[in-house]
């Protein structure tokens, strides 16, 4: 339980001071814009592309992957459709919900209690690959051609996922990593060093977004819809991950308790920053983070309780 709250203190530090900054107006009024696309363009594009050079596929394609992308999916899929027929919310923000409310927070969170609390990182490696070479494809391609960023011939369609610079460096990781080639340091330290900016930067940028604001405010936060991601987040992909692990790939003990930890970890930081990117479903990407955030807490010590 200590490695979950040392994780979660140090994602509560740096938001905190991204709020201070916020406050300060230390980096101006458009301090958290420009910080989010340097975040999206430059520092996520380059953690990518060095965390997936560096992995091990063994470890990658294992069963974690399968439970990740499974219940990823069907929990997307879910908020999705609830959203369009019930709720008849555009494409976009339906979109976002989905992400958020499926979207694992694997690397500024998903690592330290990979550590902590599972005591190795690579478990979050399978869901690190899926969400950024599969998943943020998907959703971003739906954003980009449903926002408006599009010419609408079927090669503008074709090509859309190839221009994202997120998904160019995921599948130029990967790339590397299938190959076997071994960079040179001169070559792998600087997207090492650019790629230190990325956590930071996104939890940084949603520090900022909080000032001034109050979550789930009467009148403009879609709240009908942050707590429909924040349950299925926290609550439905958590269960869903341990049936599948546990009655469809027959996995027990650690291995077990591993995928149900890491489907419990909250929405990521980088939803706040797509709808930032595309300015579509802002708020409630930044709020169903922020609630996950909280509520995954008591949810990953719950886990650590019963499957420990």
């Amino acid at each position: 339980m200590s490695g979950v709250l040392a994780g979660f203190t140090v994602i509560f530090v740096v938001i905190a001071i991204g709020y201070a900054l916020g406050r300060s107006r230390v980096l101006g009024e458009h301090g958290e814009f420009v910080l989010s696309r340097l975040v999206f363009f430059v520092a996520t594009p380059a953690l990518l592309f060095d965390t997936l050079a560096k992995s091990d596929l063994s470890v990658i394609f294992s069963p974690t992957l399968a439970v990740a992308s499974a219940t990823a999916f069907a929990i997307g899929i879910a908020y999705f459709v609830i959203t369009r027929t019930v709720m008849s919310r555009p494409v976009p923000e339906a979109t976002i919900g989905a992400l958020a409310s499926s979207y694992v927070n694997s690397a500024n969170l998903g690592i330290p209690i990979a550590v902590f609390v599972l005591g190795d990182a690579s478990f979050v490696a399978p869901l690190l690959l899926f969400q950024i070479v599969v998943y943020s494809p998907i959703a971003l391609t739906m954003l980009d051609l449903t926002t408006g960023t599009r010419s609408g011939s079927w090669v503008e369609t074709v090509t859309t996922p190839f221009k994202n610079p997120i998904v160019l460096a995921g599948v130029a990781g990967l790339a590397v990593s299938i190959s076997g080639w071994v960079p040179p340091t001169a070559l792998t330290e600087p997207f090492r060093l650019v790629g230190g900016a990325s956590v930071p930067g996104a939890l940084l940028a949603f520090g900022i977004s909080l000032y001034g604001v109050r979550v789930l405010q009467r009148g403009l936060a879609p709240r009908r819809e942050i707590a429909l991601a924040s349950v299925l987040k926290i609550v439905v992909q958590p269960v869903l991950a341990y049936l599948m692990g546990r009655f469809a790939l027959g996995l027990e003990g650690h291995d077990l308790f591993a995928v149900v930890v890491v489907s419990a970890l909250p929405t990521a930081q980088n939803v706040f920053v797509y709808a930032s990117r595309y300015g579509r479903g802002v708020v409630l990407a930044r709020d169903t983070a922020l609630v996950t955030t909280l509520a995954s807490i008591p949810a990953i010590g719950l886990v650590a309780a019963l499957l420990a």
